[in-house]
């Protein structure tokens, strides 16, 4: 295979060559058992579509569940209208509600696992506490007629209007004794969010547990887990020891998740990582690996992934979606490097292209030639000669 000229920061650029094949990979197999698993997943935009970046989302709906479909025929769960599929960043909330409808229509006729967001993004402006718990309400009664399993997310309405811890358990034990069945709850970091900065009333991460822990313990048959996106092992650790017993832990960590899967002896977490969209069929063959008590494979096929993970992940971190877009592209999954809201442009050319490096060397791309093309394709545009 022909080399590329890849960009590198400060400018230059460097040969690198493409390998030859990916190595082989288990296509499905039985469903997952020792752990539950949730791929957070991207949205696919229409190219065609003639808008602008701060209007309304056009999504090609075709493309998008095709996705979806993906992970499912892996085994993984879908955790949908997430953060990944650019919630708040270019998917409004009636673009999120559509999805929500049709992946789960979808998730019926595929046998396929689905859980989705519920938020408060229909409001647009200040909002008082009984209008984000009524823009809550809306959102999970959407989720529950859609018959999909509630993720009850961070609300920057919410962490706006709220003045103290009180506002937090109040709003959340409101919601919580109005579902129909468990839902999780999402903690998710101002690292991915800026607005969510001092999120459960407090800035400091040990105040804030506990606000989080007083939630749990006070309605545990209405909390199947949580899912944690501090990006901070230890403190994900501490606080998945001090659960009720039956409430899940689910990672949201995509730099320590390789540990925090694997657990210790006193206990593991699940998942639910944006991560696994691009990782969907290597994450599952690693999982049926620790359904057979195999941790050492597990290791082995997921611990080399960190380091794309922490590159698509790094500061500012909430535009990790233009990598995994990246990679989707590159991987055949859809035809084009196009996103709601133009966030192709978020991620420098120097970055896209030491993610498609890192997502070659692990035999990510079922075509590493069509992976090689279209990145050729990519930098030729941007005018790195080849």
């Amino acid at each position: 295979m022909t080399t590329l000229l890849l960009p590198v920061a400060g400018g230059g650029t460097r040969a690198y060559t493409p390998s030859a094949e990916p190595p082989p990979m288990a296509v499905g197999g039985p469903p997952l058992a020792s752990r539950t698993v949730f791929s957070a997943a991207h949205v696919v935009a229409d190219p065609f579509a003639d808008v602008s970046p701060d209007g309304p989302a056009a999504v090609d709906w075709d493309a998008t569940l095709a996705f979806r479909r993906h992970l499912w025929s892996h085994g993984l769960g879908v955790a949908e209208a997430m953060d990944t599929a650019q919630r708040g960043m270019g998917l409004d909330w009636a673009g999120a509600a559509e999805l929500i409808r049709r992946s789960a229509a979808e998730a019926k006729a595929a046998g396929g696992r689905i859980a989705c967001g519920v938020g408060t993004d229909q409001l647009t402006g200040p909002a008082s506490l009984p209008e984000v718990r009524s823009a809550y309400e809306e959102q999970l009664a959407l989720v529950d007629a859609a018959g999909a399993q509630p993720i009850l997310m961070a609300s920057r309405a919410l962490a706006a209007a709220a003045t103290s811890p009180d506002a937090y358990l109040e709003t959340y034990g409101h919601l919580l004794r109005q579902a129909r069945e468990p839902v999780i709850l999402h903690w998710l970091g101002p690292m991915f969010d800026p607005a969510l900065e001092g999120y459960w009333g407090a800035a400091d991460l040990d105040a804030a547990t506990e606000t989080f822990l007083e939630v749990i313990a006070a309605h545990p048959d209405k909390v199947d887990g949580i899912k944690v996106s501090l990006l901070d092992a230890d403190r994900e650790i501490a606080l998945r020891r001090r659960l009720p017993d039956g409430v899940r832990c689910y990672t949201g960590d995509d730099f320590n998740y390789p540990e925090l899967i694997a657990g210790d002896d006193h206990g593991f977490s699940h998942a639910l990582l944006g991560i696994f969209d691009p990782l969907g069929p290597l994450a599952a063959e690693a999982v049926r690996a620790l359904d057979t008590g195999d941790v050492k494979r597990f290791r082995a096929l997921l611990d080399p992934t960190v380091e794309l993970s922490r590159h698509l992940f790094q500061a500012p971190t909430r535009y990790y979606k233009t990598g995994v877009v990246l990679l989707a592209w590159l991987a055949g999954h859809q035809t084009h490097f196009t996103m709601v809201g133009g966030l192709q442009s978020a991620r420098s050319l120097p970055h896209l292209a030491r993610a498609y490096e890192l997502a070659d060397g692990l035999g990510l791309f079922p075509d590493p030639a069509l992976a090689a093309h279209r990145m050729r394709s990519l930098l030729t545009v941007h005018g790195v000669p080849q």
